[in-house]
């Protein structure tokens, strides 16, 4: 984990594929005080709940050969919509000046879809990016991590 220096207004940014933390530091260096700002939740059901489908077929014209078609992974496309959303979010926060340095925290395919969809001016601000998920943990467990790092 690179080095996060906790400053008084720093935002972090915790997530997974169905749960966001927007999260920044009223405290200081030494004693941080993470306050959540915002938290957005989506509905990401298992593929198995939300496709229910067999998988479909195709003639491939006069022969007898048949191919089966590849189901959709629709769990995988909710959160790629997730990061979606979230990158969305912290554009609109960085065109209102809500934060100068903000840290990303987030499983590393997360973390690589969110990167790819960040707005210039939201990437330009991003100073660490931690591949790991914390979205399950308290604010004084992430203060903590985030203070060991």
């Amino acid at each position: 984990m690179s080095n996060v220096t906790l400053k008084h207004g720093l935002w972090i940014v915790v997530a997974d594929g169905e749960k966001a933390l927007f999260l920044r530091n009223e405290g200081n260096t030494r004693n941080p005080d993470l306050q959540v700002v915002q938290e957005m939740e989506q509905e990401n059901p298992a593929t198995r709940e939300q496709g229910s489908d067999r998988p479909g077929r195709y003639n491939d014209g006069p022969s007898i050969h048949r191919s089966a078609v590849e189901d959709t992974d629709w769990h995988r496309i909710g959160k790629e919509r997730f990061a979606d959303d979230i990158a969305e979010r912290l554009y609109g926060l960085a065109n209102r000046g809500a934060f100068k340095e903000i840290v990303l925290i987030a499983p590393p395919l997360v973390l690589g879809e969110m990167r790819r969809k960040l707005h210039k001016l939201v990437g330009d601000r991003v100073t660490v990016e931690i591949p790991k998920t914390l979205t399950n943990h308290t604010i004084p467990e992430i203060e903590s991590l985030l203070q060991a790092a």
